[in-house]
């Protein structure tokens, strides 16, 4: 934990303070942002202030005493729920606009951990509750010079993974066939050769299945790749280091044939979309202004309700990226969440619109990479659909 840098932030946004609180490992943030391990056994209720300016406070069970003793402050004990909120009323004395995982009508879902009962009661003890969401996308979200090299490191060993799976998908063609579960599995096998780690995918998809934009081939569920099929391809891992960050990808394709005017229509659609929030993330950086998850999907989605495709692009523009393929910092989302998250220097997100039909869908997926005064797509971007 860095106490000093924490105490800043909160100086910076005009917060008395940052109220962690947990029972049974409700909150992961709390335990990765405070350095806790995961691995304490948490049976009764905790709390951690870290005020502004002075000292932090910790409130613990008096069968718990020392679950909080790696952290600095002074300590509180309670055994009673009325003693639990009397000795919260005291830490907490002096302190009323007060930061914790929490989110307005549950607006942004990831970080909204602490219950509704906690919240009403500090509430009722005439306390403000903020949202946490912006100060965790700091120190959960925000890369180390090491963490983006290790990005950049994931990026070229899959984009030569990729180019090399559709080269792969035409000579299997030629040489006998080949299905969607057969190429997910060349393709782990190339991951894991370059030392890549992952959870699950990649994603290999022809014709109708590449609509479900979340589809996973299996053994006994799989479609043949043949010619004059429609392909994608969704692919994502890090290097099998810890602390490494993801890089994460989307390409399209069609096998031995042209692109019919549909499918170009298609495909250069979502580009545009996926240029426009690029270009939206670009300007802002360049500029030293300001903008938040939601203002760049707006810019990709309005390019595809502009087509006329508006009700076929039915997820979020873009996710962020760090040591989990979908982080904690601030998403490209005014769709599935209304995400007022900035998006912050040294961050890395995905930037994929997608336009998914019945019989096909289309799906750009670059990755981005801010710094003060700039941001930049980490990888390859596709311009035109793949001909295998």
């Amino acid at each position: 934990m860095n106490l000093e840098a924490i105490q800043s932030a909160l100086q910076e946004a005009r917060i008395d303070g940052w109220l962690f609180y947990d029972h049974h490992h409700r909150d992961p943030l709390a335990y990765r942002i405070l350095g806790l391990s995961d691995s304490l056994h948490i049976s009764r209720r905790w709390f951690y202030l870290i005020p502004a300016r002075g000292e932090p406070k910790k409130l613990v069970h008096r069968i718990e005493q020392g679950r909080l003793d790696s952290l600095p402050g002074t300590k509180a004990a309670y055994s009673t729920w009325q003693e639990l909120e009397a000795q919260l009323a005291a830490i907490l004395q002096g302190s009323t606009r007060l930061a914790m995982q929490y989110s307005p009508r549950n607006a942004i879902m990831y970080v909204s951990l602490v219950d509704a009962g906690t919240v009403e009661v500090l509430r009722e003890m005439g306390k403000e509750i903020v949202s946490s969401a912006d100060l965790v996308s700091h120190f959960e979200a925000v890369l180390s010079e090491e963490q983006m090299s290790s990005h950049y490191a994931a990026q070229r060993a899959l984009d030569a993974i990729l180019a090399e799976g559709f080269r792969e998908i035409g000579h299997r063609i030629d040489n006998g066939g080949t299905n969607e579960f057969a190429m997910v599995a060349w393709l782990q096998e190339a991951m894991r050769r370059e030392d890549l780690v992952w959870d699950n995918g990649p994603n290999v998809s022809v014709n109708r299945n590449s609509s479900d934009s979340h589809y996973e081939p299996t053994a006994e569920h799989s479609q043949p790749i043949m010619p004059g099929d429609f392909v994608l391809i969704d692919i994502w891992a890090r290097k099998n280091l810890p602390g490494t960050v993801f890089y994460d990808i989307t390409w399209t394709g069609v096998v031995g044939r042209e692109p019919t005017a549909r499918e170009r229509e298609v495909f250069e659609t979502v580009a545009a979309a996926r240029d426009a929030a690029i270009q939206a993330v670009e300007q802002a950086f360049a500029s030293g202004h300001a903008i938040a998850g939601w203002q760049a999907d707006d810019a990709a989605r309005n390019i595809i309700r502009a087509a006329g495709f508006g009700e076929y692009f039915t997820h979020r523009t873009g996710h962020n990226i760090a040591t989990e393929i979908h982080g904690s910092g601030a998403h490209l989302d005014n769709f599935e969440t209304h995400d007022e998250r900035l998006v912050l220097p040294n961050t890395c997100f995905s930037v994929e619109p997608g336009i998914y039909l019945p019989e096909f869908g289309v799906r750009s997926e670059v990755d981005m990479m801010t710094r003060p005064g700039e941001a930049k797509v980490t990888g390859r971007v596709q311009r035109e659909l793949v001909r295998i």
